[in-house]
C-alpha cells in the first residue's frame, strides 16, 4: 500500500479524475483519494513514478508520503494527515489583498449610483467621464482576478486535460464577466465618439466587472470558512497528538545511586526505567516496578475514573499520574505506544473511502461538464427568446457560479473524519471509513463468551477427584498438563495450583476447542494424559453415569467443567467458572432495545452458555463450536448485517468473515488485526457506543448529501432564470457566488455537530451510594476504591472526595459493618 500527498484539487471531480487517472495505470488494485486530507492511498504493484505520473497527467502533482511511521511527541507532519492547515494563512491574505481593491472597485461602480457617494472631480467636470470610471473599474477588477489567479490556472488547466473542476466553473464565470465588460467598453468609446457622453452613459449598467471581482472575493471568503471548518474536523485527533509529554525521568544509575535526568520522551528507548511523579504524564508504554497511584487513562480509553496502578501493572503514554509516585520500565516507545497506534489507525481510516461516498463521487465526476452544458444552453435559448446579450450572458454566468461539486465531495468525507475523531476520544477505533458506515447497518451482534461477555478471568469453584485420587493429586496432575497452555481455563488451575511441585511432562500437544494431551512420567514411566471438555474426554474414555450427572450439575450452573483421564483411568474433574462483567447484561439489553438481534458465540459446552445467556439476557446461543466452526456460524445470517465481537485467536476467522468485526481492546494482537473496529477498553458499552456513533455518522452524511444535492436543485433553476417568465425572478451573480461559498461551509458545519456526542453510561442495576469523611485528593479517592474493591461482592467502587461520596457497583452486597470496617481500616469514615 503507497501513500501520497496531492495538490492541485479543489473539489469533488478532481477527486474523481484523480482516482480514475490512478485506477487505469496496470498493477493498481484500488485507489482512494481524500479531498478532506488532500492524501491519496494506492492498493497494488504499480510503482510510485507510474502512479506519480498518472496524477500530474490529469493535471494535479503528488508526491510520496513519508514512510517512516511518526512519533505524537514529535513536531512534524501528522502521519500523512496534513493536519497543520497551511492553506489558512494563504487564503487569508489573498482575501485581505482581494478587498483592499474591491472595496474602492465598488464605490466606484455603484456607490454614486445608489448611495450618492461623490466621486472625484476629474469624473464629472467639465462633464461625466464614463470611459474614465469605466477604465478604473477593469483596472481594480482585474487586480483582484490576479490576486486570485489560482481559479484561472487550476481551471483551465483542468479544461485542457480533459477534466473541468469546481474553479473551471468559477473561472469561466469571472472570465467571461470580465471580457464582456471590456467588449462594452470599447462599444462605450465607440458610442462617445460618435454619440457623446449621452449614448456613452447607456453603456453604464452593462458592465460586469465588479461581478467578476466579486465572484472570485466570495468564493475565496467560502474557500476559507471551508479550510478553517475543516481544520476543526480533526481537532480530535489534534488533540490526541498533542497528549503525548515532550519530556520525560529517565533513572540513570550514578555513583550507586538511582538518579533522574529529565530527557526528551521520544529519546527513551525499550528496557529504560523512568520515574513519573504526581501531576505528570506518562511518557511511553511500559509497566510499573515499584509505587502505586491512580491513574487517569480517559485520554486513550475515554474513562474518566482513574484506574489503581501497583507493580506489574502495565502503563500508558500520554495518561495522567494522579497521585503516587511510580517506577515504570519502557516496554514500547515511538510508534509502538497504544496512543501512536491509536493515531495512526485514525489516520488510516482517513484515507479510506465510505460505501457512501461513491454515489457523490460518481456524480460529482460528470456534474461539471453538465454544468458547463446548462450554462451554454441557458444562455442560447434567452438569446433564441430575443432577449440581449447582456441579459443572456448574466444568466448563463450565473449558473456556472452557483453550481457547487464541492459540496457534495465534502459531504461524506468530512463526516467520517469527525466520526472516527469523536470514536478515538472515547475509546474506540475505526479502521476504514467503510467499518464506521458499516457498522451502524449492524442487524445482528454475535458475542463470543470468554472475555467479552464476562471478565476472561475464570476462577476454579470446585475440585471433584476420582475414587482413589486426593484433591492434591489431581489438581498436581491438571497442573502439569496445563503449565504449557495460554487458555484462561489453564491460567485459573495454575492460579489454583500456585506452589504446587510439577511433573515432567513431553510431547505436549493442544486440541482447539477440545483440551490438551501430553506423556507424563509417573512410576518411573512416562503416560498419556488427557485433559479437556466432557465430549473430548467421553471420546476417548468410558464415563460412567454418576459423571455424567456432575458434569450436567456444574454445567447448569454455569461452571465449565475440566476431565482429566491418565492411561485410560479417570481422574477426576474441576470446575472453572468465570465471573460475567457487570456491565454487560445492561449492554446487551440497551443493543435490544436499539432493534439489534443479539447472538452467544462460545466454543464452551451448551449448558453453561445458556447458563450465562440467561443472567446476561441472550435468547440465542450457538454452543460447542471450534474455531473454524465460527466461521460458518457466521455465514449462517449473512443475509442480514452481521458485527461479530470476540477477543480471541479462536474469533479471528469469525471477525474477518464478519461484516463488522469488533475487538475487545484486551484481545490478543491476532484479533485485534482481524477487526475492523478496535475498542480499547474491555466493555460492552463500547458496542452499543460504536453502534450508536456510526448511525449518527450516517444520518449526518445524508443530511449532508440531501443538503448539497438539493441546494443545486434549487438554485440552478433560479439561476438560469427559469421563474423568470412566471415570477419575475432572476439572481445576481454576486448573490450566486455567495450562496456558493456557503454551501460548502454549511456542509461542513453541519459535519461538526457530531462534535457534541456523547456516550451513554450504563448505570448498573445494584448500585448504591455510601457517605464518606476524611477524603481531601485523589489518592485518598484510590485509598477508600481499594478498600472497598477488596470486599466480595463488589464490583466497582468510584470515590469523590469533593462530594465525599463513594458510588459502589455490586453483584452481592456486603453488609454495613463490613462497609465500615473496611473504610475505618483504610483510615476514613463511613457515615452511611
Amino acid at each position: 500500500m503507497g501513500k501520497y500527498s496531492v495538490t492541485g484539487m479543489s473539489c469533488a471531480a478532481c477527486v474523481a479524475r484523480v482516482e480514475k487517472a490512478v485506477n487505469a495505470i496496470p498493477g493498481v488494485d484500488s485507489c482512494a483519494v481524500s479531498l478532506l486530507t488532500n492524501s491519496m492511498t494506492v492498493n497494488g504493484s504499480a510503482s510510485s513514478a507510474d502512479v506519480i505520473s498518472a496524477v500530474e497527467k490529469a493535471g494535479y502533482g503528488a508526491t510520496v508520503a513519508s514512510a517512516e511511521p511518526l512519533r505524537p511527541s514529535e513536531s512534524r507532519p501528522d502521519f500523512g494527515l496534513n493536519l497543520k492547515n497551511q492553506e489558512i494563512p494563504l487564503l487569508k491574505r489573498r482575501l485581505i489583498a482581494s478587498f483592499l481593491f474591491l472595496v474602492p472597485l465598488l464605490y466606484f461602480s455603484m456607490g454614486h449610483m445608489m448611495f450618492g457617494f461623490p466621486l472625484p472631480s476629474w469624473f464629472t467636470s467639465p462633464q461625466p467621464n464614463h470611459v474614465a470610471m469605466a477604465l478604473v473599474q477593469m483596472v481594480l477588477a482585474g487586480i483582484v482576478l490576479i490576486i486570485n489567479q489560482k481559479f484561472f490556472v487550476s481551471g483551465f488547466k483542468g479544461m485542457i486535460h480533459r477534466a473541468p473542476n469546481m474553479d473551471s466553473l468559477v473561472a469561466l464565470g469571472a472570465g467571461v464577466s470580465f471580457i464582456y465588460s471590456v467588449a462594452v467598453l470599447f462599444k462605450m468609446t465607440e458610442a462617445q465618439l460618435t454619440g457623446g457622453e449621452a449614448l456613452a452613459r447607456s453603456f453604464m449598467d452593462a458592465y460586469y466587472f465588479e461581478s467578476a471581482a466579486m465572484i472570485v472575493s466570495l468564493i475565496t471568503v467560502g474557500k476559507l470558512l471551508e479550510a478553517i471548518s475543516k481544520g476543526r474536523t480533526t481537532n480530535a485527533i489534534k488533540g490526541l497528538m498533542e497528549l503525548a509529554p515532550q519530556t520525560a525521568r529517565l533513572i540513570v544509575l550514578e555513583n550507586g545511586k538511582d538518579t533522574e535526568k529529565i530527557v526528551p520522551a521520544n529519546s527513551l528507548k525499550v528496557g529504560d526505567v523512568f520515574a513519573v511523579r504526581p501531576g505528570e504524564k506518562i511518557p511511553v508504554d511500559g509497566f510499573v516496578l515499584d509505587g502505586s497511584s491512580a491513574v487517569n487513562e480517559s485520554a486513550l480509553t475515554g474513562e474518566s475514573v482513574p484506574v489503581d496502578k501497583s507493580k506489574d501493572d502495565r502503563v500508558s503514554a500520554a495518561t495522567m499520574n494522579c497521585s503516587g509516585f511510580l517506577k515504570c520500565k519502557a516496554t514500547r516507545v515511538g510508534e509502538d505506544t497504544t496512543l501512536a497506534k491509536i493515531i495512526q489507525m485514525v489516520s488510516d481510516a482517513a484515507a479510506t473511502k465510505a460505501p457512501i461516498a461513491k454515489m457523490a463521487d460518481r456524480v460529482a465526476g460528470v456534474f461539471v461538464p453538465i454544468v458547463i452544458a446548462i450554462a451554454v444552453v441557458t444562455v442560447c435559448v434567452w438569446l433564441l427568446s430575443g432577449s440581449g446579450v447582456g441579459f443572456a450572458l448574466a444568466r448563463g454566468i450565473t449558473v456556472l457560479v452557483i453550481s457547487c461539486p464541492c459540496a457534495l465531495g465534502l459531504a461524506t468525507p468530512v463526516a467520517i473524519m469527525v466520526g472516527n475523531g469523536v470514536g478515538a476520544k472515547n475509546g474506540i477505533l475505526f479502521k476504514t471509513s467503510e467499518a464506521l458506515e458499516t457498522a451502524g447497518r449492524t442487524e445482528i451482534v454475535v458475542l463470543d463468551k470468554t472475555g467479552t461477555i464476562t471478565r476472561g478471568e475464570p476462577e476454579v469453584t470446585k475440585i471433584i477427584p476420582a475414587k482413589e485420587i486426593s484433591e492434591a493429586e489431581l489438581l498436581q496432575f491438571a497442573a502439569s498438563l496445563e503449565a504449557k497452555s495460554e487458555h484462561p481455563l489453564a491460567k485459573a488451575i495454575m492460579a489454583k495450583a500456585s506452589g504446587v511441585e510439577l511433573r515432567n511432562v513431553t510431547d505436549f500437544t493442544a486440541h482447539p476447542g477440545n483440551g490438551l494431551s501430553a506423556k507424563i512420567f509417573v512410576d518411573g514411566k512416562w503416560k498419556s494424559l488427557v485433559g479437556g471438555s466432557y465430549k473430548f474426554i467421553a471420546s476417548q474414555e468410558n464415563l460412567s453415569q454418576e459423571i455424567v450427572d456432575q458434569v450436567e450439575e456444574l454445567s447448569n450452573g454455569g461452571s465449565t467443567p475440566l476431565l482429566f483421564a491418565l492411561e485410560n483411568r479417570f481422574l477426576g474433574m474441576i470446575a472453572v467458572a468465570d465471573s460475567v462483567k457487570p456491565d454487560s447484561a445492561p449492554a446487551i439489553s440497551k443493543l435490544r432495545q436499539m432493534g439489534l438481534h443479539v447472538v452467544m458465540l462460545t466454543g464452551d459446552n451448551l449448558r453453561t452458555a445458556k447458563a450465562i445467556a440467561q443472567r446476561v439476557g441472550i435468547d440465542d446461543v450457538i454452543a460447542e463450536v471450534l474455531p473454524n466452526e465460527k466461521d460458518a456460524a457466521i455465514q449462517r445470517f449473512k443475509n442480514r448485517k452481521v458485527a461479530m465481537v470476540g477477543d480471541g485467536i479462536n474469533d479471528a476467522l469469525a471477525l474477518t468473515r464478519a461484516d463488522v468485526g469488533i475487538a475487545i481492546g484486551a484481545g490478543t494482537d491476532v484479533a485485534i488485526d482481524a477487526a475492523d473496529v478496535v475498542l480499547v477498553k474491555s466493555s460492552l458499552n463500547d458496542v452499543v457506543t460504536a453502534i450508536r456513533l456510526s448511525r449518527k455518522t450516517i444520518r449526518n452524511i445524508h443530511e449532508n448529501l440531501f443538503w448539497a444535492f438539493i441546494y443545486n436543485v434549487i438554485g440552478m433553476p433560479l439561476a438560469a432564470g427559469c421563474f423568470y417568465p412566471i415570477f419575475g425572478w432572476t439572481l445576481n451573480a454576486t448573490f450566486a457566488a455567495f450562496a456558493m461559498s456557503l454551501s460548502s461551509f454549511c456542509v461542513v458545519t453541519n459535519a461538526l455537530r457530531l462534535n457534541f456526542f456523547k456516550k451513554q453510561e450504563i448505570k448498573m442495576a445494584n448500585t448504591r451510594i455510601l457517605h464518606v469523611d476524611g477524603m481531601m485528593c485523589a489518592h485518598c479517592e484510590a485509598h477508600v476504591k481499594q478498600a472497598l474493591e477488596s470486599l466480595p461482592g463488589i464490583v466497582r467502587a468510584t470515590a469523590d472526595h469533593k462530594k465525599k461520596a463513594v458510588e459502589i457497583e455490586y453483584e452481592k452486597m456486603p453488609s454495613d459493618a463490613e462497609l465500615e470496617s473496611a473504610i475505618t481500616k483504610a483510615g476514613y469514615t463511613f457515615k452511611g
